[in-house]
């Protein structure tokens, strides 16, 4: 690749993960993934809400570890040794009381912290076939909006059910964010008609890349995960999807140039007037 082509691509990887309620073997298996990113180029790789438990709700702050802690600690030393930024999709963050944060980290190709988020909006819903979420029972929610620079881009960060809400999404393009990052546990029931068709939505209008990594199958509770992590480019043009089935990774160079001549010709950010 020039140096010129260097500058106007940006390779990024959304990340797929079964996760189950081993901390441990989540890691092992969340750095083989990383490790596939790098080698296949990726300047930027980002893991899935839940990536290091995707146990019960109530065993959150059992496994719960502050920022600094060992998790986040290996994948800064991995983020340094790979030289790529990493996305990493949410660790339960103590919030006291027996409570936690749904906590994503924005981690630069040089192993230190560029953006912390945690999650603002949370999955409390009553879905057909009687199944409940609750995540208000365990989870505190966050209040900030956040963005954070790697790789030469300003990257904003949501999670999941923020999704639903692009009201959020303004506010990182606002900030300056032209790629906004995702990690999600879409269920399977909501994610067969709702995750694609949202992720292009906040994509058109804001005319940014939305990159979303994804737990997929079915986790130790017997929870659904819809999978299909994928990324979007500010057309609404799907990129690139993982496949079905098994641990993968969705690969995708960013074009900067096409994409600021999309934000050029379609100027939607600046003709809000509400």
């Amino acid at each position: 690749m020039s140096t010129s082509d260097s500058k106007r691509f940006v390779r990024v990887a959304a990340l797929q993960l079964c996760s189950g309620d081993s901390v441990e073997e989540n890691l092992e298996r969340a750095e083989a993934l990383l490790r596939r990113a790098a080698d296949a180029g990726a300047r930027v790789a980002g893991l899935p809400e839940n990536f290091t438990f995707m146990g019960p709700e109530e065993g959150k702050p059992g496994v719960s570890e502050p920022i600094e802690g060992p998790s986040l600690t290996r994948l800064r030393a991995l983020a340094r040794e790979l030289s790529l930024a990493i996305v990493a999709g949410t660790i339960p963050e103590p919030a006291g009381e027996g409570r936690v944060r749904a906590t994503s980290v924005l981690i630069g190709e040089d192993g230190l912290d560029r953006a912390v988020y945690r999650k603002i909006h949370l999955f409390d819903v009553d879905l057909p076939g009687e199944e409940s979420y609750r995540e208000s029972d365990v989870i505190s929610r966050g209040s900030e909006i956040v963005t954070g620079d790697a790789a030469g881009l300003r990257h904003g960060l949501s999670v999941c059910y923020d999704l639903r809400f692009p009201e959020l999404f303004r506010a990182l393009e606002q900030a300056g964010a032209r790629v906004a990052w995702c990690p999600a546990a879409f269920t399977l029931q909501t994610g067969k008609d709702h995750w694609e068709v949202l992720l292009r939505a906040r994509a058109i209008e804001n005319g940014i890349f939305v990159v979303a990594p994804a737990q997929f199958g079915t986790h130790p509770t017997g929870r659904q995960t819809y999978g299909n992590a994928l990324i979007a480019d500010p057309w609404g043009k799907v990129l690139a999807r993982a496949p079905d089935t098994g641990d993968a990774l969705a690969v995708a160079d960013l074009d900067l140039e096409q994409a600021g001549e999309i934000r050029r010709r379609l100027p939607t950010a600046s003709h809000h007037v509400l």
